[in-house]
């Protein structure tokens, strides 16, 4: 920009001291090139100490070294036309062009400070947008319920109590769905394939914990394990199927259906629940779907389809979401 509002006024310059004989080409020239120069000093001067040093705190005394600064420059310019050019001019009407003219350079130095600086209070709104998201997705993150550890573990008393084979596997897996839920959910995005291994881990539990007395069918069928999903997304919606779907509940069943392509992923579940009892509800009642929701809103705007509906006894949660 400064290059073409100096060049110009040069080359013009320059052309009209070359048609003359008794003429350096170089006097009209050196003059213009001072005042690009000094233009450019008072849009510097204004963007980069003025405006922002002093116009928010002190305007009046911003005003006045404004001024202070148009006059220094406006003496500067007309001894360098003296020098370089000649006498021969209307010195009012001299001073009149020149401080318009320094005028414009100010209007334009003004309207870039008040966008930059609007565009800085847009970025600083941004960032702490931004703060205040991941920490609330680091909360929805931290919010996993404690109940299925708890029975876990009494599940586990009563399996080393029978001596039983499971309890080194089970061990295993629950060592594994620890280091899930302690480390890997912090990550932005997970493979899909960790994803699916942490629901089967979580599945192959509650199955030691309920034995036969739940009906559990996983069903997983996807064409590429290299799709990222937000880690820990899947497991409120099977969390609150095992929650709600077992218990006064006859003949129990949850059925878990993940498929996926390329391009979108649906993840079905199924539970039978009762109508002929209220449950008691505790403090956590309805976090877990409350979360996953709001996961949702955040991270993958305008990207998934999520119904929840009962029929027949028969609550189901139908995610459909688009891969990014």
């Amino acid at each position: 920009m400064w290059i073409g509002y100096t060049a110009l006024p040069l080359l013009n310059a320059f052309q009209n001291d070359s048609s003359r004989t008794r003429v350096s080409p170089y006097t009209n020239t050196t003059y213009w090139l001072y005042v690009s120069i000094s233009s450019i000093i008072l849009f510097y001067i204004n963007s980069e100490v003025l405006f922002p040093k002093i116009y928010k705190k002190k305007p009046i005394r911003y005003f006045l070294s404004l001024i202070a600064v148009i006059l220094v420059l406006l003496w500067g310019r007309y001894i360098v036309r003296i020098i370089f050019v000649g006498s021969d001019i209307n010195k009012s009407l001299f001073y009149v062009n020149a401080f318009i003219q320094y005028l414009y350079v100010f209007g334009i130095s003004a309207s870039y400070c008040f966008f930059s600086d609007y565009q800085k209070q847009q970025e600083v709104q941004r960032e702490n947008e931004n703060e205040r998201l991941k920490s609330e997705l680091s909360f929805l993150r931290s919010q996993i319920s404690p109940h299925f550890m708890f029975n876990l573990m009494n599940s586990l008393v009563s399996l080393n109590r029978k001596k039983s084979d499971l309890v080194e596997p089970v061990l295993l897996k629950m060592s594994d769905l620890l280091r899930y839920m302690l480390y890997e959910k912090d990550d932005k995005r997970i493979s899909l394939e960790n994803e699916v291994k942490y629901l089967s881990n979580y599945i192959d539990l509650q199955k030691v914990r309920f034995g036969d007395y739940v009906n559990i069918d996983f069903h997983v069928n996807y064409l590429s394990s290299s799709k990222s999903i937000e880690p820990m997304l899947l497991i409120p919606f099977v969390e609150n199927a095992f929650k709600h779907g077992v218990g006064m509940i006859e003949d129990p069943f949850i059925k878990v259906e993940l498929n996926a392509t390329n391009y979108e992923l649906h993840f079905k579940v199924t539970n039978k629940f009762s109508t002929d009892k209220k449950e008691a509800k505790d403090g956590a009642s309805g976090i877990g779907l409350n979360n996953v929701k709001r996961r949702l809103e955040l991270l993958y705007p305008k990207q998934y389809e999520l119904n929840v509906s009962e029929n027949n006894n028969l609550y189901m949660t139908d995610l459909k979401l688009n891969f990014k």
